[in-house]
This record gives C-alpha cells, structure tokens and sequence, in this order.
C-alpha cells in the first residue's frame, strides 16, 4: 500500500502537469494517479458510473468556514460529475464522534472524511507533523512544505498505514491562544490549569503544568460553563463567536502559538480511492483545491469584523507574556527532539521539517517581517 512517488512513477502526472491540472492546494498527500479529468470549472465529465459517498466531519456545521469546506467538496464534484458522483457532509456526532473520523475512514464506515491529523497522534506522532507543531510553520509556510518541500512524500507511508490517503482541506491561519476563566499573568499562572487543547500543544502544556483535554468542537462550551474545564483554545474570533466562548470566559490570549498555521485534511479510504475512476479522483482533487480556498479566505476576511466585536464586549484581550512564550518554545523544541530520539521515523521526518522552517522563516523573516512591523503596528 505505499504510495507512487509523484516525481518518478509511471502511474502518476508528471508534476508540472498535474499542479497545472489540480492545482497546488488541491494535490493528495500521498495521494497516486490522479488522472488527468476536467479541472474547477471544466464541462461536467460522464464516466457512467454512479457513487454516493458519506464524509464524516470532525466539526458541527455551525462552524462554516471549516464545515462548508466539506459541503463544497461535495458540491463541486456533484458539477463536476454531472450529478453521478455525491459526496454527503455530515457534522461531527451525526455518524461518529469528531475525533474517530480517521477510524470510521480507516475502517470503511465512510467513504471520506474531514478532520485534523493531530487529533490521532496517539495512534501516530508524526501525523501532528500533517496539521502543524508548537513554533512551526505559518499558514502559507505549512502548504508550501506539505506541496512542495517534500512533506507529503515523508509523510506518506504513515498515511498509508492507516488506509488512508489524504487531500489537503484548508487552513485557519495563525489562531488565537484561547479563552481562560482567569487571567494569565505569566509562564507560572498555567500551573493546575485544565485546558482542552490538542496535539504537540496539549504536550508542551502539559509539560508547563497544565491537566489537558481532547474534546471535540461541540464539546467545549458546556465543560467551560460547568467548570470541568478553565481554558479552551480553538480557532479565532469569527468561531470563538458562533461558539460563544466569550460567555463563559473572560480572557481572550493570543497568540496560538501551538497553531501558527493548522493544515485540516480530507482522509479518504484508500479502497475506495483505488476503486475510482481517474476522472474522479482529478475531481476530487480540484474540488479538494477549492474547498482549502474557501476555508482560508473566509477566516482572513471575517476575522477582523469579528475581532473587533469581541473588544467592544466585557473581555480582555492580551498577549502571552515573553517569559510563557519563551519557556513554551524551549519546552515544545526539547519535546521534539525526544520524540525523535524514540521513533526514529518521526525522527526523520522532524530533521527534514527543522531544516525547511530554517530556511523558511529566513525568508519570511526579511521583507515579510519587515513590512509586516512596519504596516501593521502603524
């Protein structure tokens, strides 16, 4: 079940072809032939065979930046197909738990689904490496490494021994560092806390004293207002709204420095992939292209509205102070370099990810960072 490399096989485009075809965000990680069918916008194309597939989201349809990225999918691809290939969204809970989306694709009880590769690194360290790690990779940084920089292929083989292969399904952009009941002072005021956060986050906060929580987005309002909880982090201000956070805490941190940039992913089964047509899976990988857009560009756009409605309200918004931000880095960097000490595959894949988030924040701390203090501390 390993994956064709995309640079070399006979089975796969050649690169230059396929990214002109699917385009970049639309690219399977790990993913093989994708054909060379229609692209966003083409005529419809008629294979003759007819599918209906359910997707399993791992967030509640309110939120509609990431759960209309897995309706639009769906969409796309019902155009795209002429009506032959449906593909069915559900919200978290309405076929499975938000954090067994991977085991019901895994398993076959669904055809696809949407999720977050962290949410599993119990079952596998290196899939954090797919959504994001603490102090890693911007938005725009993490897609470029995953497209380009030889993530996909490192993390491939892991992917595949889930019976998965994975579609990239968008991303929030740096998040916010979350809601707390109580102000957050400094790098000792974490001692005791119970937070839900997941992932190397939720690791590197443990190791800061804090008791962590995986609980899935529908979860959270309800454990922070009966206490079960004293910190949440999840996105940023245009879902902490919808979800109602503000209600129940009163300090708004940032920033999510566990979460510079979140790549979310399609996981589809890799049976089912293998079983469809070529015009299909070209489809699925357009349509993937265009749902990572939508959920990208509706967070940049609506965020800001957002912000600025939560600082009119009875919260405080403010910084992590330098001394939480700094024991943060130094605890998350020794937590990578253990974890690659014990599993050396992780281990590699860390190695070639350090070496790409050097060169990378050398280039996007120039002209980037530069313009970024100049224009948006004016």
């Amino acid at each position: 079940m390993s994956e064709p490399d995309l640079r070399s096989s006979d089975r796969a485009l050649p690169r230059r072809r396929f990214l002109q075809g699917v385009g970049t965000a639309g690219l399977s990680l790990g993913a093989a032939s994708c054909g060379s069918g229609t692209a966003g916008g083409g005529p419809a194309v008629h294979t003759g065979k007819r599918l209906r597939w359910r997707l399993a989201s791992s967030f509640p349809s309110s939120l509609d930046a990431m759960f209309g990225a897995a309706e639009l999918i769906g969409e796309e691809v019902g155009k795209m197909s002429g009506g032959r290939f449906e593909i069915r969204a559900s919200q978290a809970g309405e076929i499975v738990p938000g954090t067994e989306v991977l085991d019901a694709v895994q398993k076959g009880a669904v055809q696809m689904g949407q999720t977050c590769g962290y949410y599993y690194t119990g079952k596998a360290a290196a899939l954090a490496l797919e959504t994001c790690v603490p102090f890693g990779l911007t938005a725009r940084q993490q897609t470029a490494w995953l497209m380009d920089g030889g993530g996909a292929e490192l993390l491939a083989p892991i992917l595949a021994d889930f019976n998965v292969v994975s579609l990239p399904a968008g991303n929030t952009g740096t998040q916010m560092g979350g809601w707390f009941r109580n102000e957050v002072t400094g790098l000792d005021s974490l001692k005791g806390l119970k937070m839900r956060i997941p992932g190397l986050g939720g690791k590197v906060m443990s190791e800061l004293g804090v008791s962590t929580q995986l609980l899935a987005g529908g979860e959270i309002y309800q454990a922070l207002e009966r206490g079960a909880i004293d910190a949440t982090e999840w996105v940023g201000p245009y879902d902490d709204l919808k979800l109602g956070f503000h209600e129940v805490a009163k300090h708004y941190c940032y920033p999510g420095w566990w979460e510079p940039g979140p790549h979310l992913a399609f996981y589809v089964n890799r049976s089912e992939w293998d079983g469809l047509p070529e015009e299909y899976r070209a489809m699925l990988g357009s349509a993937a292209r265009r749902a990572a857009e939508l959920m990208q560009t509706r967070y940049d756009a609506r965020n800001p509205a957002a912000l600025a409605e939560i600082r009119k309200m009875d919260v405080k918004v403010t910084p992590f102070s330098e001394d939480l931000m700094r024991g943060a880095r130094e605890a998350s960097e020794q937590l990578l370099t253990d974890m690659g000490s014990d599993d050396a595959q992780y281990g590699k894949i860390v190695e070639a990810w350090r070496k790409f988030r050097k060169e990378s924040f050398g280039w996007f701390g120039t002209a980037e960072l530069e313009y970024a203090r100049f224009a948006f501390g004016g």
